[in-house]
């Protein structure tokens, strides 16, 4: 590396994760009686010294005032503090080993915890800038040297003139004290690093938004840690998934970003250009005129259950594969449809509407006991069975039918017809895919081999059930009580107007589909559909993909994995080993699977081989994507 370039890093929030005299004060001031009062305080005075909407010093005497700390607390913050080194940071060892003597931390946090952090890391104490404690004989924390230029305003500035750097300097951090030394012509460059907090007013300053290290020294070509460019992978995620899935992308070292609602067809089309992996729920549609705008998409996430709302056959022939999470929500969407019903058995929405109203109607009258009645689940998959299980721990009686050949649980009784089932229940629930061939399975032929009186709940797809047949038969009295919360037509976001012929009638619930929407279960699709996306993306594998051919891969060791999708048709897999061949590239491990749409090989091989392997491979005919693994 030049000597000529130098690196001025930021330690709070940028080295690591967190502001480090907010977690002083979380152990400084963990017996006191105004703690949560106080912490809030301190974190709002940080906040506004970082902005720059107050003066540096300011915020630091009145932030050491509220924490009442004491020497004894800083070996705690110290190990606290060296858990929480930004991920980037940690994986990038590499960079600091070979640049110690060029990176400088500048901080207006406290030499005394910040050398045991950084030290480790190959940093030289001597090129850590910062600030000092005062004890009192009691060891408290009264104060800080206040000759020392970084416990003043623009001390950062100060602190850079002093140093006198001869060549380039670039600056990594999250606040404003960093932008002041590139605005002082101190530094080539701003960096405005994201990964773990973004401070808008900084970000209209930066130079350039780094979301991690990785891709500072993508950037500035040196880049070590990570082979294949993490750093360079845009993830858009809408529709508010879980705050988990965020965070588990961004520790992996893509770019993630956040959209609250769903996009319609148009404005997706322009946002999803340059995005690699993108994250939906149940309103967003990932149509082929999509699609073919995603220059660079590498994989979907559905962060639910039901794939109708993409169309698989254009992610195939793009080679795009999709995730989803087919087992996270199950016991929510049971746990929901088991409640309407004892609700709807007791006639209890009406009930519940009346004395909001101020009416007094205390009558068993349409109130029933759900032991002995008889539960007919249509589509009996992962939450169907789970259902039934549940279903008769209450006291039902379960019947179920389902197309394919599905192992009963428990003493559920299968029915060999939908007819079957519907003349035969008291209750009947739905819990099928979103396939095409499911549009209005139950309509007004449907509705007629039911019971009279009986509870109807579609907690599956809004266009499996013909709405208008359904509302006539809510009004004619023949469904005593329905739970619905899918719709052909559902708003894209909370702003939105519901509007539906289901409003206003008797005995209904109506929920906005939420049937696995609970904490529990946003929990796990957050975490769940993330890992698959970053197996599939560092290995290969495609185990859980709901279009590609299914493949577990083992961990790749002293090798480079290629990766070949391709149209099923004869002959390829021939293609390519003739081509390995013909660079004389030995096979260390190969698998293959296809399905109707691709083909879909993985081949190990020894990591030094002739690089125009890799254009011929991806000149092959029939080829669809080609991406290689270190």
């Amino acid at each position: 590396m030049s000597e000529n370039k130098h690196f001025v890093i930021d330690f709070d929030s940028t080295f690591t994760q967190v502001e480090a005299l907010d977690v002083l004060g979380e152990i400084s001031l963990a017996n006191d009686p105004d703690r949560n009062k106080n912490l809030a305080e301190v974190e709002a005075l940080t906040d506004k010294g970082m902005k720059g909407e107050m003066s540096f010093r300011e915020s630091l005497v009145e932030r050491l005032r509220l924490l009442k700390a004491n020497k004894s607390h800083l070996p705690d913050l110290v190990t606290n503090l060296s858990e929480r080194v930004s991920f980037s940071f940690v994986r990038n060892r590499e960079f600091f080993n070979d640049n110690h003597e060029n990176i400088y931390i500048v901080s207006n946090g406290f030499k005394e915890f910040i050398v045991p952090i950084v030290e480790p890391y190959g940093i030289k104490p001597e090129n850590v800038f910062a600030n000092t404690f005062q004890f009192n004989e009691n060891g408290d924390i009264v104060g800080f040297d206040k000759n020392n230029v970084l416990s003043s305003n623009n001390g950062k500035v100060e602190q850079l003139k002093q140093l006198k750097l001869k060549g380039d300097v670039y600056v990594i951090g999250d606040g404003y004290t960093d932008y002041e030394i590139k605005a002082a012509g101190l530094a080539n460059k701003f960096y405005a690093f994201t990964e773990n907090v973004e401070r808008a007013n900084i970000l209209e300053k930066a130079d350039h938004i780094t979301p991690s290290l990785d891709e500072f020294l993508f950037v500035h070509n040196m880049n070590k840690a990570i082979s294949y460019p993490k750093n360079r992978i845009n993830v858009l995620l809408l529709e508010n998934v879980h705050q988990d899935a965020v965070d588990i992308m961004k520790k992996e070292g893509y770019n993630v970003t956040v959209h609250p609602g769903a996009m319609d067809e148009d404005e997706l089309c322009e946002k999803i250009k340059d995005v690699s992996v993108i994250g939906i729920r149940s309103k967003t549609h990932l149509t082929e005129k999509v699609l073919s705008n995603a220059n660079r998409l590498i994989a979907v996430g559905a962060f639910c259950i039901g794939t109708n709302q993409i169309d698989l056959q254009a992610c195939l022939k793009k080679g795009v594969a999709v995730f989803n999470a087919p087992y996270s929500n199950t016991r929510s969407v049971v746990e929901l449809a088991i409640g309407e019903i004892i609700l709807l058995m007791r006639n209890l929405p009406d009930k519940m509407r009346l004395m909001h109203e101020g009416k007094w109607d205390k009558s068993a009258n349409n109130s029933f006991e759900t032991r002995g009645k008889k539960l007919g689940i249509i589509g009996y998959g992962n939450i169907g069975a789970q259902l039934s299980v549940m279903a008769e721990s209450v006291g039902f009686d379960v019947y179920y039918y389902d197309v394919e050949e599905k192992l009963p649980m428990g003493n559920v009784t299968k029915c060999n017809s939908l007819k079957e089932l519907l003349e035969t229940v008291d209750i009947v629930t739905l819990h099928v895919d979103g396939r095409q061939e499911n549009k209005n399975l139950i309509a007004e032929k449907e509705f007629g081999y039911m019971k009279n009186n009986v509870i109807f709940i579609n907690l599956s797809r809004g266009h499996v059930v013909d709405i208008k047949a359904l509302k006539k038969n809510i009004e004619s009295g023949k469904i005593m009580g329905a739970g619905i919360d899918v719709y052909p037509q559902e708003p894209k976001t909370n702003n939105e107007e519901f509007i539906s012929e289901l409003r206003n009638l008797p005995n209904v619930i109506l929920t906005p589909h939420i049937g696995g929407s609970t904490l529990e279960a946003q929990e796990n699709i957050g975490n769940f559909v993330p890992g698959k996306i970053i197996e599939y993306i560092n290995t290969g594998s495609t185990t859980n993909s709901v279009n590609f051919p299914n493949l577990q891969l083992p961990v790749l060791y002293n090798a480079h994995r290629l990766i070949h999708i391709h149209e099923n048709r004869p002959g390829i897999l021939a293609e390519i080993n003739r081509i390995l061949a013909g660079h004389d590239i030995n096979i260390e491990g190969q698998y293959l699977k296809t399905n109707e749409t691709i083909g879909y090989v993985i081949t190990d091989i020894d990591k030094k081989y002739d690089k125009k392997v890799i254009k011929d491979l991806k000149g092959l005919k029939g080829t669809i994507r080609f991406r290689v693994l270190y």
